[in-house]
């Protein structure tokens, strides 16, 4: 048998064989069972194959997005303190005391990321309603497979 990438068995080494000539119908039909299923297996073999690669893939990329989100939360938070003490100072002229002109300075920069945070989410919310989750390729090649049997039977 042949063997892909993967090691997974897909093509026997007799699928080559052409018909004799005395073969008769029960041998044919019951070569072309064993040849539809192994089509039928080396599709579902396939699947796996494009599944196993999309779910590395997003495990890859999980833990790199994690590990950025760790950098970015410090990097975040430490701007968010600069921008509230920033924004505090804009409060100078208020007859209040200064830990009310700081609260004021956290309160107004907490409300700014509740809105951008909240349109950021429901902007990614509706991407990813409209993102399909069906492997493409598989069901491509299911499509085919499909088609060639009604123009063979």
């Amino acid at each position: 048998m042949a063997a892909s990438a993967t090691g997974t068995k897909l093509v026997p080494s007799s699928a080559n064989v052409v018909q004799e000539p005395g073969e008769n119908f029960t041998a044919l039909l019951s070569r072309l069972g064993d040849d539809v299923m192994l089509l039928v297996d080396t599709k579902l073999t396939l699947l796996k194959v494009e599944l196993k690669d999309e779910a590395n893939a997003f495990a890859r990329a999980a833990a790199f997005l994690s590990v950025g989100g760790v950098i970015a939360a410090i990097g975040f938070a430490l701007l968010n303190v600069a921008i509230a003490f920033g924004i505090s100072t804009l409060f100078a002229t208020l007859d209040i005391s200064q830990p009310a002109k700081y609260a004021l300075g956290f309160v107004a920069t907490g409300v700014l990321y509740l809105l951008i945070g909240g349109i950021i989410v429901l902007t990614m919310k509706n991407r990813l309603t409209k993102q399909s989750i069906v492997p493409d390729r598989t069901v491509a090649e299911f499509r085919k497979d499909k088609e060639w049997l009604k123009n063979e039977i």
